[in-house]
């Protein structure tokens, strides 16, 4: 399928689209601004009361179930990313208002702009499954299995590749737009405009993966959107006049989310290696070059009290950091702004940066390959997860395509049936003969635990009655 590309104008009249507080799931039209409150702050305060949110607490950041004090979990992560996403916001808002004919579009200041990306940056972590990556290896591997393949062949290309390249994105966009519940349904209603810069993947599975006998035909790529929520995709676009991508059918990303994943990789390179230090798995040294790198002086031309801890040391250099990576990142923002309007900007906001930054952050994203993603704790962590999770997808996963009027199901399958009940009568949905969208539910429920709550229910299930770790 050929898909045009709109042409943009770099304008205040298609900034004013892209920055639209239409409420995606609501039929009226955009709430005038009140004093206390933006549109955007609302969605902010959504996210921040909702359960999903709060699920975050306890889910793996780096470092799974960790008894650690002062270790980022998703939380904690989140709350770091939208403060740098706002200060990203702002400040790439201010110059942009300097570059446009007229400024920004009216009723639009840099400090809405920084709350649309604080408010993205709060969310963009929150479909995913307990134990973080290794969760979404776990489901992908349990569908990959030779025993799945003849039911999996009963469906669709998109829905096949939905489980097969499962994804915490596109989990994340179905939490914000259906399962966090608006009194009226239609998820949580953000602004169109967070929802946009939320979405760092505008696409379905089968736009960036393909099938080969029943499973992708090369390594799986990221994707933003499962089929279930294409037509939201599409409204969402439509309201924002995203462009159709060039590289796939599915849409260029709204500007704002190349904020979102600066803010993102600026936590990954910095502070998640400071978790490193604190686990043992890095020494100060080696974070601290990385930290000078990204600064863009030497040691000796920083002077900071002798008399200053570790801990005290890092977070100077990384406020020093910040700082300097925050300009690179709104300078590049604001010199390929055309390119990210057009949808043909090549790479992260990053790749476009000095030479100096680029290295510091791939230096700090190979460390943490090196040193903290392989060190044997974490990968022993990881299949603890792995195991904890093919359980609970085995036990309830066949609840998808078993007749729940029938006499014949077993004891223990009436048992699941009634701890996975609740959940669906809080999303009003039930088990019916769609067997794709009765898995959605199920992984809707398992991928809704936080660590904690999925160890210990599959620890139960394997019959084992004890404390949690």
């Amino acid at each position: 399928m050929t898909t045009s590309i709109n042409k943009p104008l770099n304008s205040r009249s298609h900034w004013a689209k892209l920055f639209s507080a239409q409420r995606l799931g609501s039929n009226k039209k955009a709430a005038a601004q009140d004093s206390a409150r933006s549109s955007f702050h609302k969605d902010y305060d959504r996210l921040v009361f909702s359960h999903s949110f709060r699920q975050l607490n306890q889910k793996t950041q780096v470092h799974p179930l960790t008894n650690q004090l002062g270790i980022h979990t998703r939380l904690t992560h989140s709350l770091e990313v939208s403060c740098i996403g706002r200060s990203l916001g702002v400040m790439a808002a201010e110059k942009l208002h300097d570059k446009l004919d007229g400024g920004l579009p009216n009723n639009v200041s840099p400090a809405d702009v920084g709350v649309i990306v604080q408010a993205a940056c709060l969310a963009h972590d929150i479909g995913n499954p307990p134990f973080g990556h290794a969760g979404e290896y776990a489901i992908r591997d349990w569908f990959m299995h030779p025993d799945r393949q003849a039911m999996l062949k009963s469906m669709s290309s998109n829905e096949q590749l939905d489980l097969l390249a499962y994804e915490g994105n596109a989990q994340g966009f179905r939490i914000l737009t259906r399962n966090e519940h608006h009194p009226d349904m239609g998820g949580m209603r953000l602004t169109c405009a967070t929802l946009g810069a939320f979405m760092k993947y505008p696409w379905l599975a089968t736009h960036s993966n393909e099938l080969y006998q029943g499973k992708p035909i090369s390594n799986v790529q990221k994707f933003g959107c499962f089929y279930s929520e294409a037509v939201q995709l599409e409204e969402l676009a439509a309201c924002l006049s995203l462009p159709r991508s060039q590289q796939h059918e599915g849409f260029s990303r709204h500007p704002l989310a190349y904020l979102l994943e600066a803010a993102d990789d600026i936590c990954y390179a910095l502070i998640d290696l400071e978790d490193g230090i604190n686990l043992n798995m890095l020494t100060y040294n080696e974070v601290a070059a990385i930290f000078y790198e990204l600064i863009g002086e030497r040691p000796s031309s920083i002077s900071l009290p002798a008399h200053m801890s570790v801990r005290q040391h890092l977070a100077s250099l990384r406020a020093r950091a910040m700082m300097r990576l925050v300009n690179a990142v709104t300078d590049a923002f604001i010199n390929n702004s055309d390119a990210m309007l057009a949808g043909t900007l090549q790479g992260s906001l990053f790749a476009h940066c000095d030479a100096s930054v680029q290295s510091g952050i791939a230096q700090a994203k190979q460390l943490a390959r090196e040193k903290i993603f392989n060190h044997p704790s974490k990968v022993r962590m990881e299949l603890m997860a792995n195991q904890c999770l093919q359980r609970l997808l085995d036990a309830f996963m066949p609840l998808a395509w078993t007749n729940q009027h029938s006499t014949s199901m077993s004891f223990e399958q009436q048992r699941l049936l009634r701890l996975l009940q609740p959940h669906l009568d809080e999303h009003r949905r039930v088990l019916a003969d769609d067997i794709y969208h009765n898995m959605l539910n199920i992984l809707d429920f398992i991928t809704g635990m936080n660590d904690h709550e999925a160890y210990q229910l599959a620890q139960e299930l394997q019959g084992h009655w004890g404390t949690i770790v």
